[in-house]
C-alpha cells in the first residue's frame, strides 16, 4: 500500500510546511481521540525534504474510516487548524 500525500497543509508556522506544502517524509497522525499532527512542531528554520511532498506514515486514529491497521487508506489528506494546531482534516469517525 502506498502512503498517502499530505495535499495541503494549512499551518503556515509548522517548521514542514513551505507554501502550503508538507515536506516531512512521513508523519503520523492521532493521540486518540484526536487527530492530531504528532509531527508538527516550530523551530526558527524549516525543515524536511523540499524536493519532496510529505506523506502519512502512520495514523493512530483506528476509529477513522480511512484506517486500516494503523495506516490511512486514502489518497491523500489535509492538514490545517482544529481542536488542536495542526489536525489531519480529512479523519472521519466510522
Amino acid at each position: 500500500m502506498d502512503m498517502p500525500y499530505i495535499n495541503e497543509c494549512a499551518v503556515d508556522m509548522c517548521s514542514y510546511n513551505v507554501g502550503s506544502a508538507c515536506h516531512a517524509l512521513a508523519i503520523t497522525v492521532g493521540d486518540p481521540p484526536h487527530a492530531q499532527c504528532d509531527t508538527y512542531f516550530i523551530t526558527s528554520f524549516k525543515g524536511g525534504d523540499q524536493a519532496s511532498t510529505g506523506q502519512v506514515g502512520t495514523c493512530k486514529m483506528t476509529d477513522c474510516r480511512h484506517n486500516s491497521r494503523l495506516k490511512c487508506r486514502v489518497r491523500g489528506i489535509a492538514v490545517g487548524p482544529g481542536r488542536e494546531a495542526a489536525d489531519c482534516l480529512t479523519c472521519s469517525p466510522r
